[in-house]
């Protein structure tokens, strides 16, 4: 798993939260709490995929271009994360005799392919404005 994920989810939770305002990559980077240049290029995948419009110039940013209450936290991570749940490298050697190093490999990207399924599904019962109405849940329990 990436952090872009979390960090969309942050950023369009946040642009929920000021519905109708525009927000910097600044401001969205302050909230967030990494580097403006990191947030305008998840901000970009969201904008290609209609989750969010962009303003160029003094007063501009992005805004939120959907529903917070039909976009589900499935469609995000399919947009900024598909495929990270697998790991880059995987233990073994196809070329190899033994049993288990020779077929590692497959049994693991099977295991991560239908996790993968499992994590999509789960992720497809929350939307942006449920988790707004867990995160405004735990006001004042800091």
């Amino acid at each position: 798993m990436n952090s872009e994920f979390t960090i969309a989810v942050h950023s369009l939770v946040f642009l929920a939260y000021l519905p109708d305002k525009m927000a910097s990559s600044e401001l969205i980077a302050k909230n967030v709490s990494t580097h403006p240049a990191r947030i305008r290029k998840i901000m970009s995948c969201l904008r290609k995929s209609g989750f969010v419009k962009t303003k160029e110039g003094i007063g501009g940013g992005y805004i939120l271009n959907c529903n917070p209450e039909e976009v589900t936290l499935s469609q995000l991570y399919r947009c900024v994360s598909c495929g990270t749940l697998k790991p880059h490298w995987c233990t073994g050697d196809p070329d190899q005799e033994c049993l288990v190093s020779s077929n590692i490999q497959g049994v693991m990207d099977h295991i991560f392919t239908e996790a993968e399924i499992y994590f999509e599904n789960y992720l497809n019962q929350i939307t942006i404005s449920s988790v707004l109405e867990k995160i405004k849940g735990c006001k004042g329990s800091n």
